[in-house]
């Protein structure tokens, strides 16, 4: 019997993790890079040699919990090799299923004022870098599928698709199965003249 150890952190990785906690467990108003140093066992220096500004933090913050929701959709297009519009309502239901229980993203999402409010551009607004990742890693995914669209078609089609799920990630409207429907419902009608 093998035992697996977890991945060895780096310290860009031991600082947004701290940060993540804190944002969640106290507000983003309580997260200071002296405070992550703190909890990470080094200078404050080293924090912001690894980081850099606090807003530089609040993206690698969004860009991580990014990574995890983009592992689920890796996941869905692995599982349907063949049938995309499988593909889009599994990867949907997974990211919208996981953001129910995503602390960060309620801490992001319920935060009422003053500092706490300045992640949500992020996640709204200012969400160029979200949007041009995930992006980026859908069309990566569709790529191998046969698709009777022009480049520009398929690259508006997977743009509102993303669009529409992170919507849904802000302010679910359904369960998260209903919506992922809906969504493939709306993938197949495109994807599928």
């Amino acid at each position: 019997m093998s035992v697996t150890t977890p991945p060895v952190l780096t310290i860009r990785g031991r600082v947004i993790d701290a940060a993540i906690t804190l944002t969640t467990e106290q507000g983003w108003a309580q997260v200071t890079m002296a405070r992550l140093a703190e909890q990470v066992g080094v200078s404050r220096q080293t924090v912001y040699n690894e980081i850099g500004s606090k807003p530089r933090l609040a993206e690698a913050m969004i860009l991580h919990e990014l990574e995890r929701f983009l592992g689920l959709v890796t996941l869905a297009f692995d599982a349907h090799p063949t049938d995309l519009v499988a593909a889009i309502r599994d990867a949907s239901r997974a990211v919208l299923e996981a953001s129910e229980d995503n602390p960060l993203l309620h801490a992001i999402v319920s935060a009422t004022h003053g500092a706490d409010t300045e992640l949500l551009p992020l996640l709204t607004t200012h969400a160029g870098t979200l949007l041009s990742t995930a992006k980026a890693v859908v069309v990566e995914r569709v790529a191998p599928y046969a698709v009777d669209l022009t480049p520009a078609r398929l690259e508006a089609a997977i743009d509102a698709v993303v669009r529409v799920v992170l919507s849904h990630v802000m302010q679910p409207s359904s369960a998260p199965g209903r919506t992922a429907d809906d969504i493939a419902w709306i993938a197949a009608r495109v994807l599928r003249p």
